[in-house]
């Protein structure tokens, strides 16, 4: 049964953040609560050691941090006595008229009950940290029944990812496509001019508009909620960048899993009802409909590996039919049967504990990657750019990267992206001579590591290894090495290759074909900087 959604009364909006402050329930007031080892596994979405965490605070004192826990994030009955204390300029009739609890009776020790989820948010993007409080819909964990169709999802570990890697230098006009419970329109705001939010779900657009209220007051008026499916609401518009953690789960179209009558629904949140990863390649084609010469797309994604065709083809043909600039980088790759496992459990099939439904659903996932041949899937970041003709030529594409990174990266990873962009575009206005001429600087966070067969004077392999960002690792060759522990701002390219040459006692001419095309790649991923 779809619950309600909360209600935007400005009034009581404002005396919710004021009790929710001074009630310190915040992420960091909610650990103190419940400890470090029932927080870590809050978030693996078990949530016994906090109940039991919560319940012995309780018992101990009336600490409104704790009351709030045990409402909002664990979803247990707490008395109206224990809300008005909590949230005393609020209290529990007014938490009722925002549509956030539901009260059985009007006396001191009657319960209330969560309607909402509603808990604290703490995050660092590229532009620095933020502490909310995001609404979403109750969660599986909280009232033990399965999701309904039209659920929606509060931030869960994509929505941060996102959130994290978008670019935030300030922007214009940005579009949240797919907003759900509105947290990248609120990141966004924070560094755009206006914000147009999209959502296919008229109740998601509800929950983003109290979470703006509560969250960004002074720019709630701003936020342009739009309902409408992918691109449609914003039809002959143009943005400097767009954002969207689209409905990109591959679910089947046919069989109990996609939506039969002992299957699970088809969610709004997670699935976009089209075939295989159709959404995800009609979102890439389309994208450069809505971006402003030099926008900028930033999205998450699922793309199918099928047999004989590899990752990078498929994908890369998205690009090629889009006409812009595209850098895809491939995170996490699961095969079918993890695929169906992951999602199966998403959408609580689980908790109802019938062996057939999981098994029904189980196989037609299973028969309809193989009715495509999938052999795995692919989920990543997909980096989208319409080239700019003042900076490209007639518009012509620039950048076309699709590699696999499943290392750990240093977030929040917006700024690098953004560097890394900045770093490709100011190559290439610069040929070999014109690079020569740069005095480069290493980059503050790059290491260098020597491995030697031991007794060796001379090591076997040196690395370059990167800090920051992507966190990458260079295999580099004695004078590429030599080159980069040398850039210190003071000579140029061209004249350490010379140095290095005479050392070596080798043909200048010839080092500097090896090293220049290196030198570039180290000056794309971060490792080396252009003098500004």
């Amino acid at each position: 049964m779809t619950s309600p959604v909360p209600s935007v009364d400005l009034r009581l909006v404002d005396l919710l953040r004021h009790d929710l402050t001074a009630a310190d329930f915040t992420v960091p007031g909610v650990e103190a609560v419940v400890g470090p080892t029932a927080a870590a596994a809050l978030h693996r979405e078990q949530d016994v050691p906090a109940r039991r965490a919560v319940a012995a605070v309780l018992r101990a004192v009336a600490d409104p941090a704790a009351v709030l826990t045990a409402l909002w994030v664990l979803g247990e009955d707490v008395t109206r006595r224990q809300v008005d204390a909590a949230l005393p300029g609020l209290g529990a009739d007014g938490a009722v008229a925002l549509g956030l609890v539901e009260a059985s009776g009007q006396g001191a020790d009657d319960a209330v009950r969560a309607a909402v989820d509603l808990r604290p948010y703490a995050a660092q993007d590229a532009v620095g940290e933020v502490t909310w409080w995001l609404a979403s819909d109750l969660s599986e964990l909280q009232t033990g029944r399965r999701l309904a169709a039209d659920h929606v999802l509060g931030a869960g570990g994509a929505s941060l990812t996102l959130a994290q890697v978008t670019m935030r230098d300030p922007r214009g006009r940005v579009l949240d496509l797919g907003t759900g419970c509105g947290i990248q329109a609120l990141h966004a705001a924070r560094h755009a001019g206006s914000v147009v939010a999209t959502d296919i779900s008229r109740r998601a657009l509800a929950f983003a508009a109290f979470n703006a209220a509560l969250d960004q007051p002074d720019a709630v008026t701003a936020l342009d909620l739009r309902e409408g499916s992918m691109l449609e609401p914003v039809t002959g518009e143009r943005f400097d960048l767009v954002v969207s953690n689209p409905p990109f789960v591959i679910t089947p179209r046919t069989g109990a899993a996609g939506g039969g009558a002992s299957g699970l629904p088809d969610y709004e949140y997670r699935d976009g009802g089209r075939a295989g990863d159709d959404l995800v390649r009609d979102l890439v084609v389309g994208l450069g409909e809505v971006l402003e010469p030099g926008g900028v797309a930033q999205l998450l994604g699922n793309w199918e590996h099928r047999r004989g065709e590899p990752w990078t083809e498929r994908v890369g043909s998205w690009l090629d039919a889009a006409g812009l600039d595209g850098w895809v980088v491939q995170r996490e790759v699961l095969d079918p049967a993890e695929y169906a496992e992951t999602w199966l459990r998403d959408g609580g099939s689980t908790s109802d504990r019938d062996p057939a439904v999981w098994a029904d659903a189980y196989g037609a996932w299973l028969d309809d990657f193989a009715s495509r041949d999938v052999e795995a899937v692919g989920f990543g970041i997909v980096t989208l750019r319409r080239p700019d003709p003042a900076a490209a030529p007639a518009g012509r594409v620039t950048l076309r990267r699709l590699e696999e990174h499943t290392g750990s990266v240093r977030q929040p990873l917006g700024a690098h992206l953004a560097a890394v962009l900045a770093a490709h575009d100011r190559l290439q206005g610069l040929d070999d001579d014109a690079l020569a001429a740069q005095r480069l600087v290493v980059a503050p966070d790059v290491t260098e590591e020597r491995y030697l067969t031991p007794g060796a004077a001379d090591p076997n392999v040196v690395l370059l290894r990167q800090g920051d960002g992507l966190g990458r690792a260079v295999h580099a060759s004695t004078s590429l090495a030599a080159l980069t522990g040398a850039s210190d701002g003071e000579l140029t390219v061209g004249q350490i290759t010379g140095a290095i040459a005479a050392l070596f006692d080798v043909s200048a001419t010839d080092l500097a074909a090896e090293l220049l095309p290196a030198v570039r790649g180290l000056v794309t991923d971060g490792f080396l900087l252009l003098p500004q």
